[in-house]
């Protein structure tokens, strides 16, 4: 996409990153209310209207700026509310309910995957089928990186719900009060180049399958 300008480039990676973000957060809820949970609902958020999700500064402001930057695209949504008081089990079923935006995502890049796959097959409309291609890549993209991202086992991020479930109760407590400092060790990691490396690796793997699924490899 180095052959795009700024402008096309946020033509074809808007659509992709505000959905990958607001799904993500949807599936949360989602998840959440079937195990007892009607936070969300209550409160409107089960819903795909990006309105109801949006943050300006982690799904406009911060996405932009990364793109316009050239390196790896990511954002976030408002968070979804989740109260595990209502849980049978809060510590399972919160695991559950982390696992779900990282799901969401795989899937969501499996449909962008097909609407590349399309793309490359409309021979007689080039400028519809280079725009769902561009696009296409961009949805592969932005929802692996959520993916793993999220499940790196840094506290807010899903992945550190996930090992929560795993650790004693005193272990769990004492890891989950890292989460006021989780987003400035996630910076540091960027800024010191830790963080590109640590996404790599199953970023590609996952690229791979997908495209391996979908017939683009």
């Amino acid at each position: 996409m180095d052959e795009l300008t700024i402008m096309q480039k946020i033509a074809v990676w808007s659509i992709p990153v505000i959905f990958a973000i607001t799904l993500h957060e949807v599936a949360h809820g989602w998840v959440a209310m079937k195990f007892g949970d009607r936070t969300a609902e209550l409160q409107g958020r089960l819903t795909i209207n990006p309105l109801k999700h949006i943050d300006p500064f982690g799904t406009v402001i911060v996405p932009i700026a990364l793109l316009i930057m050239g390196g790896f695209i990511f954002g976030w949504a408002k968070a979804v509310p989740v109260n595990p008081s209502n849980f049978k089990n809060p510590r399972r079923d919160m695991a559950w309910v982390a696992v779900a935006g990282p799901v969401s995502n795989f899937l969501m890049a499996i449909f962008w995957a097909i609407i590349a796959r399309i793309g490359y097959g409309l021979d007689s409309q080039p400028e519809i089928a280079q725009f769902m291609t561009y696009t296409g890549t961009a949805g592969i993209a932005i929802n692996l990186v959520l993916m793993v991202l999220n499940m790196i086992p840094i506290p807010p991020l899903d992945g550190s719900r996930v090992l929560s479930a795993f650790l004693s109760p005193r272990l769990a407590y004492n890891y989950n009060r890292i989460e006021p400092y989780g987003f400035f060790i996630l910076l540091g990691m960027m800024l010191l180049g830790f963080l590109g490396p640590i996404i790599s690796g199953p970023y590609q793997a996952f690229q791979q399958l997908i495209y391996q699924i979908v017939g683009l490899a």
